[in-house]
């Protein structure tokens, strides 16, 4: 058995009392994973609140920026329900997201969209993206977590509605089609990048999570990616666009 299934194991034998307080796990590696996981959650959810705040101001219309206002709101929702499970165990949110800072800062400067279409095709493709991310992950980790995971990135209505909001713009400017196309790629690429750059730095992907040899970590990571773009395709082809 792995550190982590046994860290694991030894959570899940705490019953009724850890599910009434959480706790961070004995293990010191899984532990500081832990914080690192929700420490990324917690800044990815405060700054998709800011970036849809400030992107509400540039719709077309009054109907799409009371959108774009809702789907802040739950952004900003599921910040304060990460930081409200990192307090429960101790951990000072600030200092958890402080690592994540610079390099989501960044990514949102590289990809900063040029018209209200494309952030709504970002916010589309980033948030699906990245609970795709969460949820393969979360198959691995302990039951609080788990559950945690799963009320955060509970955003099938979200998805929705960017969805039919992107399928109207397209049907009202077919011309839209191929510019959103490549944004969308260029996008998922970033994103996928950044995934990388942040699970090396952090252990996200590594042998905490992949136990095994060196190539198994490897081959395991290769999937994860492999999937992650294969549901962005799907989600493309939903649009009528090409990933």
């Amino acid at each position: 058995m792995s550190s982590l299934q046994s860290s694991r194991s030894a959570q899940a034998s705490d019953g009724a009392t850890a599910a009434d307080q959480p706790q961070l796990p004995s293990d010191p590696r899984y532990a500081r994973f832990i914080v690192d996981l929700f420490g990324v959650m917690a800044y990815g959810e405060l700054s998709g609140f800011e970036r849809l705040s400030s992107d509400a101001r540039f719709s077309p219309t009054l109907h799409d920026r009371a959108t774009l206002g809702r789907l802040a709101v739950t952004e900003f929702e599921h910040f304060e329900m990460v930081s409200a499970h990192l307090a429960a165990l101790g951990v000072d949110v600030e200092t958890a997201m402080t690592p994540f800072q610079p390099s989501i800062d960044s990514f949102h400067e590289r990809t900063r969209p040029a018209d209200w279409y494309e952030s709504l095709m970002k916010a589309y493709v980033i948030d699906a993206i990245s609970g795709d991310f969460y949820t393969a992950l979360a198959g691995r980790l302990d039951e609080p977590t788990r559950e945690l995971i799963s009320r955060v990135q509970s955003a099938d209505e979200q998805g929705q509605l960017l969805q039919e909001r992107l399928r109207a713009a397209l049907a009202d400017d077919p011309r839209l089609a191929s510019r959103l196309a490549l944004w969308g790629r260029r996008l998922v690429g970033e994103a996928l990048t950044q995934a990388q750059r942040i699970g090396i730095e952090r252990e996200f992907l590594g042998s905490l999570l992949f136990a095994g040899a060196e190539d198994d970590q490897e081959k395991e990571t290769l999937l994860l990616f492999s999937r992650l773009t294969r549901n962005h395709s799907r989600r493309m082809s939903q649009l009528g666009l090409t990933a």
